[in-house]
Formats: structure tokens, sequence, C-alpha cells
């Protein structure tokens, strides 16, 4: 039944499998008398069918409608009068439901999730009003805010056939028609045991756990085989894109750009140096593009970098800039190009390295002061399917990538024809 059972520096996660495929992580944590109690399923918006863009969003939305045992609402007001806290998040690979709650509540909550696992019950009359929630949703978040539209249109020209060009709330058109048998499908294809993990952290032990998870989880029949992600991949990409946006509401021009990379599995070594290299590049005030663009040339005001290691498929890094006044973005592009391209050649010293894994390391430290942290990393990793070590041996390979690590990342996955970039520009500047 164990799968494994590790012993990291850190909290030690045991990972062990229930009869009928669902996986489980328990992360002890005693300090205080309370668990977070996850379940992650590994289908995320890049999973929804064509023509169907939003399904896992509108489901996770109408996952709160009630069972056949339990009412619209029911288990929501139950996790409020044990004074939890709940809620739920869908991404492009994964979909997660989670509670806090007193570790008295641990076997309340895994009921009621259990039985949303098996047994929703959707009543036509919810599914329309949800989905002109859901419409309401992305009229709010993105169609009435320029950002939101660039960034939507940038991840879109990045991705021109792999489905994270998609926005994850879906595009509206699509949106408007999708129906209860839209959600059903879904929830029968991806809500199965075999395809989901609960992940538990807080102040119970691993038997406890697992005894619990028997009694309530266990009782769901298996379906078979893990559901199938069928993909297309992106194509090696040859040109580099721009796309500008320019509307009255913006009262900040600035730049991003975002680069074809690989994820975690693809390559944990270009994936780890490129973790650091992000950190290298976007420290606030202290990062290298920051330095070079805001303090050496005067040209930007703010700067950054990320990257999205945990990813099924390849991903984003990511870098932007926000031009002082008297700059254009063309002209702050071409720095960007420059500076990039400076740090590419000539790499971190040794020092600069030591102070970026440092505060790397510092910022994963701290985060593990919180369950809900912890219990997120252990659950995005093998959504998309990590594994535990990858999550416990972290801090060991961050410590281990070199300033030719680092170099040898950007020089293949930072080149130009990887990347789309966006100008975010005032209406005037258009």
């Amino acid at each position: 039944m164990t799968v494994s059972q590790t012993a990291p520096a850190g909290p030690v996660a045991s990972h062990d499998r229930l009869a009928n495929g669902l996986e489980v992580v328990v992360i002890p944590d005693h300090r205080t008398p309370v668990v977070t109690h996850m379940v992650w399923y590994r289908n995320g918006s890049a999973d929804d069918p064509a023509g169907k863009s939003g399904i896992a969003h509108f489901l996770e939305h109408l996952m709160f409608k009630g069972t056949h045992k339990h009412p619209a609402g029911e288990f929501s007001a139950v996790v409020s009068d044990l004074g939890g806290q709940e809620n739920a998040f869908t991404s492009m690979d994964y979909t997660a439901y989670f509670q806090r709650v007193a570790k008295e509540h641990l076997a309340t909550m895994m009921a009621f999730e259990a039985d949303r696992m098996a047994n929703l019950a959707l009543a036509e009359d919810v599914v329309g009003p949800e989905r002109d929630v859901v419409i309401e949703e992305r009229r709010m978040r993105t169609d009435n805010r320029p950002d939101a539209q660039l960034g939507e249109a940038l991840t879109s020209s990045l991705f021109t056939h792999h489905p994270y060009g998609v926005p994850i709330i879906g595009w509206m058109h699509e949106i408007e028609g999708l129906g209860r048998e839209d959600a059903l499908a879904y929830y029968n294809r991806f809500y199965t045991p075999e395809n989901a993990i609960l992940v538990v952290a807080g102040d119970v032990t691993r038997e406890e756990a697992l005894r619990l998870a028997n009694d309530t989880y266990g009782r769901i029949p298996a379906r078979g085989a893990q559901p199938v992600r069928h993909r297309p991949q992106e194509p090696e990409p040859r040109a580099r894109r721009l796309v500008r946006l320019a509307d009255e509401k913006v009262e900040q021009p600035y730049l991003q750009r975002i680069y074809l990379a690989p994820s975690l599995l693809e390559d944990r070594a270009a994936s780890d140096a490129l973790d650091v290299a992000a950190q290298l590049l976007g420290a606030p005030q202290t990062g290298y593009l920051y330095r070079r663009l805001a303090r050496d040339r005067g040209l930007a005001v703010a700067s950054g970098a990320w990257y999205m290691g945990t990813a099924v498929d390849r991903t984003q890094f990511g870098v932007y800039a926000v031009p002082t006044e008297s700059t254009d973005l063309a002209a702050l592009e071409r720095a960007l190009d420059e500076t990039l391209a400076e740090f590419t050649a000539n790499g971190p010293t040794e020092a600069e390295l030591a102070r970026a894994k440092t505060r790397l390391i510092a910022d994963h430290l701290y985060s593990q002061d919180s369950q809900a942290n912890l219990a997120r990393a252990y659950g995005a990793t093998l959504a998309v399917g990590g594994a535990i070590a990858d999550v416990q041996d972290w801090q060991a390979r961050i410590e281990a990538v070199t300033a030719d690590d680092v170099r040898a990342a950007l020089a293949r996955w930072l080149s130009p024809q990887r990347s789309a970039t966006g100008y975010l520009e005032t209406a005037a500047a258009a």
C-alpha cells in the first residue's frame, strides 16, 4: 500500500495509495491543532475539450452546488460553522479544493469531499445561473482590464498550438455555450479516485489520516485506469512575436515578455537553473534587470522576472519592465534585449549567485511555516506528474546550480525567437 516515505530536512511527508487508486500525502505539523485538507484532480483548463474552453473552471463552480446527499451550500455552511476556511482553484494543469479546520473536524471534511467526488447532483436550474456568474467574472477580471487582455493575447501568441494558449476561464463565446451535459461529461471523466490526490497537512499522523481516508474516500469504487491527457504539443518557435494593446484606461505603460521554456518534468537541471536565473534577474531593487535598466541607464522604474516550472508541458519564463515617463516601450525593449544578452554572455559572479540562492532558499524555508503552502507544494507537484522527491530535494538541487548552469539555460531557452513581447500602451501612444 505504501508508495514511499522519505525524511527530508523539513517536515516528513508520507505518500500512500488506497486500493481504489487515490493517492494520499500526509505532512504532519503538530505546532497547532489545525489541519489543511486538500483534494487535487489531475485536470485543468489545458484538458478542456476543443470548443469547450472554460469547462474545468465552470465545473469547479458547480462542485459547490450540492450532491444527492447534501444540498447546495450545506458543505460551505458546515465549514463556516466550524470556524474553518475553504476555497477552490483551477489552473492549466489541475483543479484543487481545500478546507482548513480544527483537527477534530478532519473526518467531517473528508466525508463531505468524498461525497462530492462521487455524487455531484447538477440540477438544470443551477447550471444556467452559475454560468452567468462565470460570464460576469470574465467581464470583470479580463474584458474590463487592459492588462488582463494583454496577458491573454500574449499567452495565446506564445502557445499557438498547445492549449496553454487558451485562458483558464475560457473564451467568452464558448463559456456562453457550456451546459449541464458538458459539465457532467467532464466530471465523469476526471473526478475519479485514480485521478485524485488527497493532501493533509497539520496536526495529524499518517496512520490517522489513512484510517479516515479509507473510511471515506476508500468507499468510492475504482473506475479503472487514470484518464489520459491528450494535448497537442507546441512546435519549436521560429519567430519572435510582438503584441500591442492600447487603451484609454491605461495610466502606466509597461513591457512584458514570455519565453517558451521547459517544465521541471522535461528538464530538471534546466528548470533549477531557470529558478535561480529568475531570482538573479528579477529580484526587486537588486536584480540584474533593475540594476541595469533602472539604476544604471535610467530607463525603467521597475522590473522583474518569473518562472513557472511546475507544469505538465513546456511552460513560461517571463520578464517585465515599467518605463520612466520619458522612455518609450520600443527603446525599453532594445535595452532589455541588450541587458539579457549581457547577462547570458557574462553570467552572474559567484557572489551574486550565492546571494540569489540564499534568498531563494530562505523564501522557500519561510513558506514551509504555512500548512497551506506545504500542501500546495506537494499537491501541485504530484498533480503535474512529479514526485515527492521533487519537493523534498529542491533545496539541494538549487544549492548545486552553478553560474555555468545559469548561462547555459539562458542561452538555450531565452533566445529571441522563443519569445512573445507585449506592450501595454496609453491610448495617446497608439
